[in-house]
């Protein structure tokens, strides 16, 4: 042995990755991932089954700038302006709020879901249920639990319900709010008939019967509340609007779910809903210009109701009823000049409230039309119009952007702006009117001198006569500026209007995509147990088969012993013709050509060893020495694991005492020696266990033991303890011809070669071979190891395990067993 070069015992190189171990690993755990793959496809099939349908349903909507039809060059007064630029995005913008999804989910009630009992789970089958509830919102309904309804006959049902808990979270959807009630705990039956008005803590409303629905006695249906701000979330969310096939006008809005009936009606409300929204805002500049109209209407009524009155009764009471034509004429002039005046204050009115309405308020959206008092001024007519487009738009946006955004301030940047441009519009036009005013009263002043020398009854006629006919040229002014800002309004469409509207023609299910999940069962499947593998095989540390022997030692191995089931550790020789038997033929064929390289005519020793306890180091040394006896020489077996003895229950004799005994002094070698059945074999067993075992190795009586068995037996097996738990091991070294270190597979650890590799190159041990207990022909980490070392083993291991005798499993539990069988992954 000592031509072994141990200089570089040491594995060269970096840590690397066996890729080939990791794939025979993988190869030979093969039915796990066979296993894996079977349970993710079984999962895949329960989740196909069990999850219900879903559906995807659009519809398109336009989005124009309609123009009235009503609106011409002729019409005094104005109400529409802009394009449809910025219409889309506000449009995109409004049905993804949370206020737009308020509104819908409200008038659909979708927070209240009708349910039936599936196969697998309760779905929902909402218009298709044989019920209808009509709920109190301003009383709780229970959310997240069903309330089961049971259908007795065609005029009486059940609720019946199983409450866990004494409270329950209910809700009043007329204000949203949320609370705790009291339930009664336990299962809940009560018997109602259609019709009437139910009042429990959980559930306030009326069941009816849904017409054209047939209803069969015992069926049980369930009606379920959900959050009310949930299921706004939950469509807010769910609503996709896109623009439609490259269109920048026509959208196209669709949503998933599973209830195409539902689909259908959430979609055709959320357009007709927008739309309708859509045209309140359109007509909000014409109903606050009729509304201001509808107030001068009112005023000027009832002025000119007093009027006629007055009239009257100065009729009755001087009977004048008519005057001359000259003075009639003079009475025209003053009626046109009294008119034009009061056209006048009109508008001086109007400037005067639009401009106190600019510095009082900050909602602009409700400024009436200057046309409306008359007013014709373009810089007016423009800065209101852009005032009140900019208002609109702001309170538009503040249901997606927060108060105190970029935009906000840009928006409130440009109506600033445009406010002080007005008010000093407004300020110079004021200047205007009331020059106008002047001179038109100096007219007035004019014509009424001329009318001083008539008699007092006639020019009090006069007097009222005016009157009357100012305020009746007002209120028929106002009746036909009403008249056409009804009409323009009345008009007026939705820029909004839908193209198609969502129905359910047979559409498909979009999902579950069963393909995929099935695709996505293969691959969990597969890769799961793979990533276990590959963990498991990173984190491990054992040694798995002679190739990894030969990369993390130069030492030599010497031979295989494959695995056999056995009752006892005597296979040689009650079993000489198995492949085990060979396998220490052959280890003592290899041993035979070590000793006769030594040229000593003495008995050999040989020293059997291993890292730890339970690596087959005791089985080793029986059979070896077996082997040898059977073979015509005298062999001697001496127990010297001091600490752990066992080589004694196989030969049926006890342990009282053996060489421990002789060791001290307290008895001759030949009482703790004992002959075997085997022909040619001694044994001495360790004897009780000494308190100082390593001390009594080192011994000058231990030395006298060696040499005069080498000059009595031809063979001496020492069994030692674990070389690497204790030191006893190393004490025997001095006394081996050859040495023997027993590596078992899938248990040896990898570092204990390391610790072997430098003790040999310290000295400390010599003439060191390898065994490999538990050697598996077959086995993933045994690839590109042939049957060299010409010591002809190879005649086809795998076994089974030694027996009891040897792994001590008698009474071994399943989690036991369950923690081995992982470990050795």
């Amino acid at each position: 042995m000592d031509e072994y070069n141990m200089e570089n015992t040491e594995v060269s190189g970096g840590v690397s990755f066996d890729f080939r171990g990791f794939l025979f690993k993988a190869l030979n755990l093969w039915k796990l991932v066979i296993l894996s793959i079977g349970l993710a496809l079984i999962v895949a099939y329960f989740i196909n089954i069990r999850k219900e349908n879903v559906y995807r349903l659009s519809t398109l909507i336009s989005v124009e700038s309609d123009q009235n039809p009503f609106f011409t060059a002729n019409t005094s007064i104005s109400f529409n302006w802009g394009g449809v630029s910025g219409k889309v995005g506000k449009v995109i913008t409004t049905i993804r709020t949370r206020s737009h999804n308020e509104r819908v989910v409200d008038s659909l009630q979708y927070y209240m879901s009708y349910l039936s009992q599936g196969k697998y789970n309760k779905i929902d089958v909402y218009t298709a249920s044989p019920i209808i509830a009509i709920l109190d919102t301003s009383k709780e309904q229970m959310l997240n639990q069903p309330i089961g309804i049971r259908l007795i006959d065609d005029n009486k049902f059940e609720i019946f319900v199983e409450f866990l808990t004494s409270s329950k979270q209910v809700q009043r959807y007329n204000d949203k709010k949320k609370y705790f009630v009291k339930v009664p705990q336990g299962p809940f039956l009560k018997t109602f008939n259609f019709g009437d008005k139910v009042e429990l803590p959980f559930f306030n409303g009326v069941i009816t019967k849904r017409e054209g629905r047939v209803l069969v006695p015992g069926k049980e249906c369930f009606i379920k509340f959900s959050s009310f701000d949930f299921i706004v979330r939950r469509y807010q969310v769910g609503v996709a609007i896109v623009p439609f096939a490259g269109s920048a006008s026509v959208l196209q809005m669709s949503l998933k779910g599973t209830n195409k009936a539902r689909l259908v009606d959430y979609l055709n409300a959320t357009a007709e809903i927008l739309s309708k929204a859509e045209l309140e805002r359109k007509n909000l500049y014409a109903t606050n210009t009729i509304r201001f109209i509808d107030s001068s209407l009112s005023a000027v009524n009832s002025s000119l109701k007093d009027v006629s009155d007055e009239m009257n009764d100065f009729r009755r009471q001087n009977n004048v009823f008519d005057v001359n034509v000259e003075i009639t004429k003079l009475s025209e002039k003053l009626r046109q000049f009294d008119f034009q005046k009061e056209n006048e204050k009109s508008k001086l009115n109007y400037l005067n409230s639009l401009e106190n309405y600019l510095n009082t308020k900050t909602d602009y959206t409700k400024i009436a039309a200057p046309t409306s008092a008359g007013i014709e001024e373009s810089n007016i007519l423009s800065s209101v119009s852009k005032i009140t487009g900019l208002a609109i738009e702001r309170q538009s946006l503040e249901y997606t952007n927060k108060e105190g955004s970029p935009i906000f301030k840009d928006i409130d940047r440009q109506i600033t702006a445009e406010k002080n441009v007005l008010l000093e519009t407004i300020s110079s036009t004021k200047t205007t009117l009331n020059s106008q005013l002047n001179n038109l009263n100096r007219s007035i002043a004019n014509l009424e001198g001329e009318l001083v020398g008539l008699p007092e009854d006639q020019q009090k006629y006069l007097k009222i006569q005016r009157k009357m006919n100012i305020s009746q040229e007002a209120y028929n002014v106002y009746l036909a500026k009403r008249s056409e800002a009804a009409i323009v309004k009345a008009a007026n469409v939705s820029d909004i209007s839908i193209i198609d509207e969502a129905k359910d023609i047979g559409n498909p299910p979009i999902g579950p995509n069963k393909t995929l999940n099935y695709m996505m069962a293969l691959m969990v499947g597969f890769f799961a147990p793979m990533f276990f593998i590959f963990v498991v095989f990173l984190l491990d540390n054992t040694i798995h088969g002679s190739d990894e022997v030969e990369q993390l030692s130069n030492i030599p191995i010497l031979g295989l012993v494959g695995k056999y089931n056995y009752k006892n550790n005597l296979i040689v020789f009650e079993k000489p013709k198995s492949a085990v038997s060979e396998s220490f033929r052959s280890i003592r064929s290899s041993l035979q050509f070590l000793f006769k390289k030594q040229g000593t005519s003495d008995g050999k020793t040989l020293m059997i060893t291993s890292s730890v306890s339970g690596e087959g180091k005791t089985f080793c040394s029986i059979n070896i020495a077996t082997v040898y006896a059977l073979s015509g020489k005298k062999t001697i077996l001496l127990g010297l694991d001091l600490r752990k003895p066992k080589i004694f229950g196989d030969f049926n004799i006890n342990n009282d005492i053996g060489v421990v005994n002789y060791l001290i002094g307290e008895s001759a070698f030949n009482d703790v020696k004992h002959p075997t059945h085997i022909e040619n074999l001694d044994i001495v067993p360790s004897g009780p266990v000494p308190p100082n075992p390593s001390e009594l190795l080192m011994s000058d009586q231990m030395r006298i033991l060696i040499t005069q068995l080498r000059k009595d037996y031809d063979m001496i097996v020492l069994d030692t303890p674990p070389l690497g738990l204790v030191t006893d091991a190393l004490e025997l070294t001095q006394y081996a011809d050859a040495t023997i270190f027993m590596v078992r597979l899938d248990y040896t650890k990898k570092g204990m070669l390391a610790l072997v590799n430098a003790k040999y190159r310290a000295g400390e041990v010599k003439n060191i071979s390898f065994v490999l207990n538990f050697y598996k022909h077959k086995t993933n980490h045994n690839y590109g190891y042939g049957y060299g070392y010409g010591y002809g083993y190879g005649y086809g291991y795998g076994y089974g395990v030694y027996g009891n005798a040897y792994h001590e499993r008698d009474g071994e539990s399943i989690l036991k067993r369950t923690k081995r069988f992982f470990k050795r992954l």
